[in-house]
């Protein structure tokens, strides 16, 4: 598989791996149809594709350590004696193995999936050694479902000389079945100049090694390397992996942003009558970030290609207005408005304000949702292919066979994390009028970490609306243990009882034996009986779409007091009135989820709460997410330390193409790499495009679609 040296700047193709992706798994010894159907069921086709399944982390059996100087959360192994051995049916079966060391400190190891061999195994005075987390228990530090090995009395414990790699499961392959399959394909590894796909300028300036190196020190670090380094994700073989994975992301972005491209736009000028008539209605002005922000929407809709921009901003900021201003030129210009939304209740939300906003200026605006059904349906089909709606507000359904619009030049998408790009794409397919596609303003409540934009959206230009309206007062946060359940109830008596508004949000609509949650409906009941003189509503995701919007309306109109829901208020509920928040089971939730549940209070001129009840004890991170909470209202800051805290696939959703399921880059970690993985790209995109196709096939695959392709 060698190939001839090839010069910084070729645009040649560069190696050409084998059609299967490096070769099929069944060369390798122990690969027959029934394995190799659990690999394919996890991805894992090609030589290639167990080359890239990297380890998820490192265990490091180099050592033995005492038990005496053990440390909660430490990962460790001990070499030691059974001590005693228990077992108990209480709650549900348990075995308890008590060991204890030279340094004659114990320890317990816990299981709870066990059979009556494994227990006869364990006998008082047998040496074991065993590798495992270990945790605070009740009589002391504890292993649960420790790795182990049973040890005759004269054998030798067998120490490691390397760190072991933990590789992602693949379901019906045991751990080491796959780590001698990985270690076979690993000898079929090309030479390193066939493998390399970099130029040679960014590896040496960045001092990394080939590709071939990191493969083979990741997957078998060296005995001499770095234990430290390596679980910190820092080692020179982990940023190679790392960056190169995250140039292919970008790569597969940029493609797709130079494919949209490609295709024109119709332009959208005009005089802007009806976007002055709209502002002069509004009962405020714009602030100097909206209008920022609506200038660059105006700009880039102005041009003849299509206008791809993310316009993120903290909860309340005012992003809806500025995407019905950028609604009201495209319909002067006599082109149609399409804005979806996640959910109903979103999408209601917007229905209510573009309806107030632009149709007094004589626009007509349709709704399009799954509940619109029969001749009503038909009716709004029709309205919106003979382009007598100008601006259709709607869900998912927007997106099926049957809409179909007769000029769109606008195609907006709120919270689009919730869609991930391929939804996004079929909206914008709507409007494809020979070469010409619709203009595209993608707006979230999410606020988004400048690194994670950075690698998660760089197929759009980004603006920012980062000032918030005259007016709102901060919300005070506290967070209190649900032993104090009583006096929060009197707090929102108190509260109601000088004319405001509150909600109670549970993480559950039925209660559960495995989830330790108030349920919506219990607790609605049980605050119902403590609070007999106020107006109970309740709010979740299963109640039909006119029973939420029915509740909703009551409640925004004050003739509801208190507002019991789930997460489903998460966003599109406005009601200034309301000011306090109570969150129960708050050490459930994700810090973007708490602080988007909080930004429902603090909408009006009243001192707004928001209390989070938790249930302890907490694990450190629910801990450290709480005082984030507690500490902060700033969304971009409460970001950063959610991705810090949790990464970017569950900050994104799994719905974002490849973001969730990075094999080795760490956005929070690798972010430094960032631009010079920008500059990489450039550098590619222009002058050698067959080695970004390459990179991006290596390591995003069939999972990018790259629009126009």
């Amino acid at each position: 598989m060698a190939r001839a040296p090839r010069r910084r700047g070729d645009s040649s193709p560069g190696p050409t791996l084998a059609p299967s992706g490096a070769g099929a798994l069944s060369t390798l010894p122990g690969v027959g149809p029934k394995v190799a159907e659990k690999l394919a069921a996890r991805g894992l086709l090609s030589l290639q594709d167990l080359w890239l399944h990297l380890p998820l982390r490192y265990e490091d059996r180099t050592r033995i350590t005492a038990i005496a100087t053990l440390l909660p959360g430490q990962s460790a192994q001990v070499l030691a004696r059974v001590e005693a051995v228990e077992r108990s049916f209480r709650f549900r079966p348990t075995l308890r193995v008590v060991v204890r060391d030279e340094s004659r400190a114990s320890l317990a190891l816990r299981f709870f999936h066990f059979n009556r061999a494994q227990v006869a195994l364990f006998v008082p005075g047998r040496r074991l050694i065993c590798y495992g987390e270990a945790r605070p228990g009740q009589h002391g530090l504890e292993m649960v479902h420790p790795s182990y090995r049973l040890l005759a009395d004269e054998a030798e414990a067998v120490i490691h000389d390397r760190l072991d790699p933990v590789y992602p499961a693949v379901e019906g392959l045991g751990p080491q079945s796959l780590s001698r399959l990985i270690g076979e394909a690993l000898k079929r590894l090309p030479p390193a100049e066939a493998l390399e796909l970099l130029p040679d300028g960014l590896r040496e300036r960045l001092a990394l090694p080939t590709l071939r190196e990191a493969l083979l020190t990741a997957h078998r670090p060296p005995p001499d390397c770095d234990v430290t380094e390596f679980a910190l994700g820092q080692h020179p073989a982990q940023r190679r992996l790392a960056l190169e994975e995250l140039l292919a992301h970008h790569l597969s972005l940029q493609r797709q942003r130079i494919a949209l491209r490609a295709h024109g736009a119709m332009p959208v000028r005009g005089a802007g009558k009806l976007a002055a008539s709209l502002r002069r209605q509004l009962k405020f002005t714009l602030t100097g970030a909206q209008q920022r922000v609506l200038d660059e929407v105006a700009r880039d809709m102005a041009r003849p290609e299509p206008m791809l921009r993310l316009v993120q901003g903290d909860v309340g900021s005012g992003k809806t207005v500025v995407a019905a201003l950028a609604a009201a030129n495209a319909v002067e210009a006599g082109r149609q408005v399409a804005l979806m939304a996640p959910t109903e209740l979103l999408a209601e939300q917007h229905l209510a304000n573009f309806r107030a906003w632009l149709e007094p200026l004589g626009l007509r605006v349709a709704w399009l949702a799954g509940k619109v059904t029969g001749k009503a349906r038909t009716a709004v089909l029709a309205e919106i292919a003979s382009g007598q709606a100008q601006v259709v507000v709607g869900t998912h359904a927007l997106m099926q066979d049957k809409v179909v619009f007769s000029s769109l030049a606008l195609a907006i998408v709120d919270e689009q994390h919730r869609f991930g790009v391929h939804q996004r794409l079929a909206l914008r397919d709507k409007g494809l009028s020979g070469s010409q596609v619709p203009h595209q303003l993608v707006m979230t409540a999410t606020p988004i970490p400048r690194t994670l934009a950075m690698s998660a959206y760089a197929d759009l230009d980004v603006s920012v609306i980062d000032e918030m309206p005259p007016g709102r007062t901060p919300v005070q946060t506290v967070a209190i243990s649900g032993d104090r359940r009583g006096d929060v109830v009197e707090r929102i008596r108190g509260a109601c009882a000088e004319g405001r508004q509150a909600y109670w949000v549970c993480t559950l609509i039925e209660d559960s034996e495995e989830v330790e949650a108030q349920a919506a409906q219990t607790t609605f009941e049980q605050l119902g009986a403590l609070l007999p003189e106020l107006r109970l509503g309740l709010l979740h995701g299963r109640m039909k779409p006119a029973e939420k919007q029915a509740v909703m309306a009551e409640f925004k109109a004050g003739r509801l007091h208190l507002l019991v829901a789930t997460t489903v208020i998460e966003v599109g509920v406005d009601v200034p009135n309301a000011s306090l928040m109570v969150i129960e089971n708050a050490e459930r939730l994700g810090l973007a989820q708490l602080h988007q549940l909080r930004g429902r209070v603090g909408r009006g001129a009243a001192a707004s709460s928001c209390v989070l009840m938790f249930r302890p004890p907490l694990s450190q991170m629910a801990r450290e997410r709480l005082e984030v909470m507690r500490a902060s209202t700033d969304g971009f800051l409460i970001a950063e330390k959610d991705l810090e805290l949790r990464g970017p696939g569950e900050l994104l959703g799994t719905r974002q193409t490849g973001l969730a399921s990075f094999r080795v880059a760490d956005l929070a970690r690798d972010a430094h790499l960032l631009p010079e993985v920008h500059r990489a790209a450039a550098q590619l995109l222009a002058e050698a495009p067959a080695l970004a196709e390459q990179l991006v096939e290596r390591w995003v695959g069939g999972a990018a679609r790259f629009a126009g392709a």
